[in-house]
């Protein structure tokens, strides 16, 4: 016992590379003792470098708890090799094993599209100081790897801007998961200075021990692979002739990556050939598994793309049997897009391709065997909007938002009052002029979600969030700027007369424009058929006619009348202090000759 003991520890202890006699060896050994813990953890890592994970894991769960709990680490990664996830993710978590055990985690939760989980586990391994500085620098590409699958998934926050680090475009491994990050926002351009960036850090690696010939080959691939993606993205094909010589598919060892290439190519050689050479292409590479397997949002997108070169070979009862398959399980609405995108597939194979009345009849049909199919109602609202048959388009999507809300699941309720639905139903209202039931339909959107507690505390976060953090960090705004210059050179001194003289100089233009009566604009209808502007008009033009001072009567005694009109006229001192005398000399002569007393003009 005490032989196969130290056998066991020199075995630990020796340095020898052919895996192949270690296991050899340890074999030997459990012949003899099967409860041999040493030799099963040294032949699970002899396997494990050989990359026989299946077989690795038999080793540790035949060794029983003490070995699992010894081995965690290696079966944690063991299982995440084997694509169960789940499992390692568990084990790593629990093990406690340090540093190495929260790397496999948050790998394996990274693979899980757990995003937010690894994005917190690996913060908190870079911010430990006693890590070394390459991995602080690995860290860092993994950071920015999980920052750009949370934006492609679309889980990463509204208020979250991209701020690539002060190092981070100068390693090209960040430098390419910065340009992914631009991809997922649709910001193409910068993506593509980036990736072009990063293809330049990988030529200027000319240390064989920097990256060897095929290290480079391997890395330049997926570069390679997103810059033609942009280009499709952008319809620019022109010039895509040196990218198609770049990638060579069978160079490429990830099968997500080789698959996503495949159809990457399709599209920019063969996007009008043969449709059964399109589909041939398309198959011609494995499906991924395991923990290489693709993400969920880019089997959905190839998913789309092998159902569409399935129409086009026309296997329609082929799309129709797999798709049927899958929406059959779905028995409430949802909002997935890859389950609503099916039941589009499942119209076009039903109807073999066909539109206009054909499909919206075909449609009307398997609506009436599912009424909860999200993708069928938006399907037919849209077909009925096409023939310009906007009344049945509305009535549709009336019925089917009354089903739900006569549901009492809270995720009817959810599907019911989304926002990409009640902006269908509100377009449509505006296009019929319906603004009464536009403003109907908004307020009980409304109402619902100010209902939510979870949804409110997540707008008054982004509502009270300091802009500051989108902002570029000051340690990089002045990573180039030297103290010591700047103290020698001191502060330059400021003419404060001048500074008061502008302020004054403003303040007066503000108060003149302030003071300044806004012209004030006439309609031209309201102007007189004469008017004119360069003509000053008359002060007196609200006056009646007779009360103007350049109005002239008609008749010899015109004067005199208009100088007798007291009674709502215009006063003329003058002429009252010439009456009077008049009229005396009028009463002495009557006076003088008996005749009877007149009554003096002007006076009543």
């Amino acid at each position: 016992m005490a032989a196969l003991q130290s056998l066991s520890v020199l075995l630990q202890q020796s340095s020898i590379d052919d895996h192949d006699e270690i296991i050899k060896t340890c074999n030997a050994i459990l012949k003899r003792s099967k409860t041999d813990l040493e030799a099963r953890h040294v032949k699970t890592v002899a396997l494990l470098k050989q990359d026989r994970f299946e077989e690795a894991i038999k080793v540790i769960e035949d060794g029983g708890d003490a070995l699992q709990q010894r081995a965690s680490l290696e079966w944690a990664y063991a299982l995440y090799k084997t694509g169960k996830l789940d499992k390692a993710i568990e084990v790593a978590a629990a093990s406690g094993r340090g540093r190495g055990a929260k790397h496999v985690e948050a790998q394996t939760a990274y693979r899980d599209e757990r995003f937010q989980r690894a994005k917190d586990l690996y913060e908190e391994l870079y911010r430990d100081q006693s890590a070394s500085a390459q991995e602080h620098t690995d860290l860092r590409i993994n950071m920015t790897a999980v920052d750009a699958q949370q934006r492609w998934a679309g889980h990463a926050k509204l208020a979250q801007g991209i701020k690539p680090g002060a190092d981070d475009l100068e390693v090209f491994e960040t430098t390419y998961n910065i340009a992914c990050e631009y991809i997922a926002t649709g910001e193409l351009e910068k993506a593509r200075q980036l990736l072009r960036r990063a293809k330049g850090l990988i030529e200027l690696c000319k240390s064989s021990e920097e990256l060897s010939p095929e290290d480079k080959r391997a890395e330049l691939l997926p570069i390679a692979t997103q810059e033609l993606y942009i280009a499709l993205r952008q319809g620019k094909l022109e010039g895509v002739e040196s990218l198609l010589e770049e990638i060579n598919i069978s160079e490429i060892s990830e099968m997500s990556t080789k698959q996503i290439a495949q159809n990457n190519l399709i599209l920019a050689t063969h996007r009008d050939s043969n449709p059964y050479l399109q589909h041939k292409l398309f198959h011609e590479t494995p499906q991924p598994a395991d923990s290489d397997r693709l993400f969920r949002y880019q089997s959905g997108t190839l998913k789309q793309n092998s159902n569409t070169i399935e129409l086009l070979v026309h296997k329609y009862d082929g799309v129709a049997r797999s798709t049927s398959k899958v929406l059959s399980q779905q028995k409430s609405a949802t909002l997935s897009k890859d389950v609503n995108s099916l039941s589009i597939f499942n119209v076009a194979a039903h109807t073999q391709n066909k539109g206009g009345r054909a499909s919206i009849k075909q449609t009307l049909s398997l609506l009436e065997k599912r009424p909860q199919d999200v993708g069928l109602v938006l399907l037919a609202t849209q077909l009925y909007i096409g023939e310009g048959n906007v009344s049945s388009a509305v009535s549709v999507l009336e019925s089917f938002l009354k089903r739900l809300d006569e549901s009492i699941s809270e995720s009817d309720q959810e599907v019911r009052y989304n926002p990409g639905l009640i902006s269908v139903l509100v377009a449509i209202y505006k296009l019929q002029g319906r603004k009464r039931q536009v403003n109907i339909e908004l307020a009980k959107a409304a109402t619902y979600w100010r209902q939510r507690p979870r949804h409110e505390q997540t707008i008054i976060l982004f509502s009270i969030q300091n802009e500051t953090s989108t902002f570029t960090p000051i340690p990089n705004l002045i990573s180039g700027v030297d103290i010591a210059i700047l103290e020698a050179a001191g502060i330059p001194p400021i003419c404060t007369e001048t500074i008061t003289a502008s302020r004054k100089r403003k303040a007066t233009e503000d108060k003149q424009k302030q003071a300044a009566p806004k012209k004030k604009r006439i309609r031209r209808s309201r102007l007189p058929k004469d008017y004119d502007p360069e003509k000053k008009p008359d002060p007196e033009r609200w006056l009646p006619l007779r009360d103007r001072s350049t109005y002239r009567p008609k008749g010899k005694k015109g004067k005199q009348r208009a100088a007798d009109r007291t009674q709502g006229g215009i006063v003329n001192e003058k002429g009252e202090e010439s009456a009077a005398p008049t009229a005396g000399v009028v009463q002495q002569k009557s006076q003088g000759g008996g005749a009877k007393k007149k009554k003096g003009k002007g006076k009543r």
